[in-house]
C-alpha cells in the first residue's frame, strides 16, 4: 500500500539524521511516539519499543505514511533484560546499525511513601531507571560503531525537586540524571554523547489520566507554570532531535529542564509585576 508523501521541507544540515536508525522506548504513545514522528521527518529510520503492539503498530503505520522513513515495532517490557536484548538484537538485524537510543519508556505511580512496599518500589526503579541502564547496556556494543551516537535519557523535573506522593519516581529519576552524568564521562572518549531531559508537566495521555484523578486538567496544571501552560509531546521531542542531532555535538552529560519555565514562591503576584499593562 502506498502513501501519499508531505511536500519536502529543506532540512537544517545540523539536524539531518539521514541515514540514522534509532531506538525509542515507550514509542507507541505520547512522547515517544512524537520523538519518532520528528526523528523521521529529519531523515532517521526508528524502531519502536513498548509493552502494548497495537500502538506500536499504529505509531509505526503513521510515520511511514507521514515521513516516507522505514518503522518497525519489537513489543519489549524494558524492565526484562532478555527482552532489551532481543530489541537491539532485532533493531541492528533490520537495519544493520543502531545510531541513537532513546530511553523514553517510564512511568509515574502516585502513593504515599509510608503506602509504598518493597515490590511497588522496585517496579518504579526497575521502570524508570534499571531500564535505561538495561537498554544503554546492550545498545553500547552497536553505538561505539556509530560515527555520531546519541543517547538521551527522558527524566522528569521529579528527579530534579521531587515530588509528594512520588518517592520511588523521584529518586529513579534522579539517579538517571546521575547515570546519565557517569555514562557520558565513561564513554564519552569513545565517541557516545549521553543526555537527559527534566521533563515538566506534559499532557500526555497517561499525564492527563493521572492528573484526573487530583482533580486537575491541563489548564489548571497550566496555571502553575511560568509560562502559563503545560507542555506537549512535540516539546520534549523537539529537545530529543537537539540532542541526537550534529547540533548539540560538544554537548553530553547535561540534564536540561523542558518544564516551562521556574515558578517562585512569594514575592511579587502577576498583577503586581505587570500592573501597567
Amino acid at each position: 500500500m502506498s502513501f501519499p508523501l508531505p511536500e519536502a521541507v529543506p532540512l537544517h544540515p545540523l539536524l539531518d539524521l539521514t541515514g540514522k536508525v534509532a531506538v525509542i522506548t515507550g514509542g507507541g504513545t505520547g512522547i515517544g511516539a512524537r520523538t519518532a514522528h520528528l526523528l523521521a521527518e529529519h531523515g532517521a529510520d526508528v524502531v519502536l519499543a513498548g509493552r502494548k503492539p497495537g500502538p506500536l503498530e499504529e505509531t509505526a503505520a503513521s510515520v511511514v505514511a507521514t515521513t516516507g522513513r522505514q518503522a518497525i515495532t519489537v513489543p519489549t517490557d524494558v524492565r526484562k533484560a532478555e527482552d532489551v536484548t532481543e530489541l537491539v538484537r532485532r533493531a541492528v538485524e533490520h537495519y544493520g546499525r543502531l545510531d541513537i537510543l532513546v530511553n523514553n519508556a517510564g512511568g509515574a505511580y502516585m502513593f504515599p511513601l509510608k503506602d509504598t512496599p518493597p515490590d511497588r518500589w522496585a517496579n518504579a526503579v526497575d521502570l524508570n531507571l534499571t531500564s535505561a541502564y538495561l537498554c544503554s547496556w546492550a545498545a553500547l556494543p552497536h553505538l561505539l560503531k556509530s560515527d555520531s551516537p546519541a543517547i538521551v535519557n527522558i527524566s522528569s523535573a521529579a528527579g530534579v525537586q521531587g515530588v509528594k506522593g512520588g518517592a520511588a519516581y523521584s529518586a529513579a529519576k534522579a539517579g538517571l540524571q546521575m547515570l546519565t552524568r557517569v555514562a557520558a564521562a565513561e564513554w564519552g572518549p569513545r565517541g557516545v554523547r549521553c543526555n537527559a531531559i527534566a521533563v515538566g508537566g506534559v499532557a500526555s495521555e497517561g499525564a492527563v489520566r493521572s492528573w484526573a484523578r487530583f482533580g486537575e486538567t491541563p489548564e489548571t496544571m497550566g496555571e502553575h507554570v511560568a509560562l502559563r501552560r503545560v507542555g506537549y509531546p512535540a516539546d520534549i521531542a523537539q529537545g530529543v532531535l537537539f540532542f541526537v542531532s550534529p547540533m548539540s555535538g560538544w554537548v553530553s552529560g547535561q540534564t536540561l529542564p523542558i518544564d516551562g519555565g521556574p515558578i517562585l514562591a512569594g514575592g511579587m503576584t502577576d498583577e503586581a509585576l505587570w500592573a501597567e499593562d
